[in-house]
């Protein structure tokens, strides 16, 4: 934050940014460890995502297995991403109050493997209802954890890239390219239930994984000390307003990511007549933009800054919908306006993890990540498609790509509020102007 501009903390003495570098230096993991975990978390991030797209790309062989209506086809999405962000902020809240960010990181891994095998049992919507939801419970907690782990382990020089590899690397990779490829193969050949028990295996190495390599965080310096100290620092982090507006950019953008999901292929081949297989190569452009913006938007961040990313990104993202509503040339152009579009995916980790953990104290930051993903999640992922579809069925397919040109626009907007924090931009801005945090009672490193 800005001088000045803190809570009733704001007042303790301030550090430059030079000795908390310096003083970070001294704790720090090496860089052979800060990379393995980094590596490690994307990987489980990702095993997180293959588990939860498996239902809908095994879906053509459930549907009609289990005689499932398009209804209860949205249900079971919405069921998960429903309990997913509740589990953001409840899971991240028991791990900041007990301090066991490993503990609890290895049990979700091994609930949500475990609730893959039970979508695989499941002999009618009502059980495989629940084991989504379930499953959302299991797995919305491990991005809040990991990339509190992360935080407090990597440098914050390099913050911004190992958290952006952490959120988006694996979950693409494995997500968006290995787990349509796999999943639908395997189910063909061997039947969808064995694909639900094939996509549970790999969440058991990674937990082993995590126990045998992860170690147990690095505890931060406490701030404070007692119930009604650390009920001011979360009243302090709550009215931080990098957090508040950060929360406030992922419902519009995780709404822009869904609402693209749900309807862009319907427009593409109902709307402008591409064959599925035209459709199918247009969309898998996205997933090739999101995992190189993992390291490129990331990376740049820790040495422009996080705010001009923040500012500039969403407005890129204007010429996906624009490219898809009247660009009539080569489809190769058009995937290429589909690919720079889709990089504004590549902030996801700055307003979910990097600029929240970088704007509280270190105590509350599995708390307000999992706040600011969690309401993303409930607020865009479960509510935004509905309201795109009913605008669809009114208005038309083009509806709901207008609606994702205007959620960029006002995130754009909203970014502008933004404090900076990324410590080289900090820096280079000299000592008036570095932020202070008003959870922290100090000058962020």
């Amino acid at each position: 934050m800005e001088p000045g501009s803190g809570g009733p903390m704001s007042s303790a003495e301030p550090v430059s940014v030079t000795r908390a570098t310096a003083a970070e230096a001294v704790g720090a993991s090496s860089p052979l460890y800060q990379t393995m975990i980094v590596t490690l978390l994307s990987v489980t991030f990702g095993i997180v995502f293959f588990d939860r797209n498996a239902l809908g790309f095994l879906m053509p062989f459930v549907q009609p297995d289990l005689r499932l209506s398009d209804t209860e086809v949205g249900l079971l999405s919405s069921a998960l991403s429903l309990t997913w962000a509740g589990a953001a902020f409840g899971i991240g809240f028991v791990s900041d109050k007990t301090g066991s960010r490993k503990g609890v990181l290895i049990v979700a891994t091994l609930a949500f493997s475990a609730c893959s095998f039970l979508s695989g049992i499941a002999a009618s919507f009502a059980v495989l209802l629940g084991a989504r939801l379930l499953m959302g419970a299991a797995e919305g907690g491990i991005m809040p954890i990991s990339q509190a782990i992360v935080a407090s382990e990597v440098r914050s020089q390099h913050r911004g890239l190992a958290m952006g590899v952490t959120q988006n690397f694996g979950s693409n990779l494995l997500g968006s390219f290995v787990a349509p490829v796999v999943l639908a193969s395997f189910a063909a050949a061997y039947g969808w239930r064995h694909a639900f028990f094939l996509a549970g295996v790999p969440g058991f190495v990674a937990a082993l994984l995590l126990w045998r390599y992860l170690r147990a965080p690095r505890e931060e310096p406490p701030a404070a000390h007692g119930p009604r100290a650390a009920e001011g620092l979360m009243r302090a982090a709550l009215s931080e307003r990098n957090v508040v507006l950060c929360a406030l950019i992922g419902i519009l953008l995780v709404s822009y990511l869904v609402v693209c999901w749900a309807f862009m292929p319907l427009y593409l081949t109902k709307v402008r007549q591409y064959t599925p297989q035209t459709e199918g190569w247009l969309m898998g452009t996205l997933g090739i933009s999101a995992t190189i913006g993992a390291f490129v938007v990331s990376g740049l961040s820790d040495r422009i800054g996080r705010r001009p990313l923040m500012i500039a990104m969403p407005l890129i993202g204007v010429i996906l919908p624009l490219g898809a509503l009247y660009f009539v040339g080569s489809v190769w152009v058009l995937a290429a306006i589909f690919f720079v579009g889709w990089g504004l995916t590549g902030i996801f980790p700055l307003f979910m993890a990097t600029v929240p953990s970088e704007s509280v104290d270190p105590h509350l930051r599995a708390t307000v990540l999992g706040l600011c993903m969690g309401t993303g999640e409930v607020l865009g992922g479960v509510l935004s498609p509905s309201i795109a579809g009913y605008a669809a069925d009114r208005v038309g397919l083009q509806a709901p790509l207008w609606i994702m040109l205007g959620l960029t626009i006002v995130a754009a907007v909203l970014a502008l509020g933004l404090r900076e924090t990324a410590p080289r931009a900090l820096a280079r801005a000299g000592p008036a102007r570095t932020a202070v945090n008003p959870a922290r009672g100090h000058r962020a490193p």
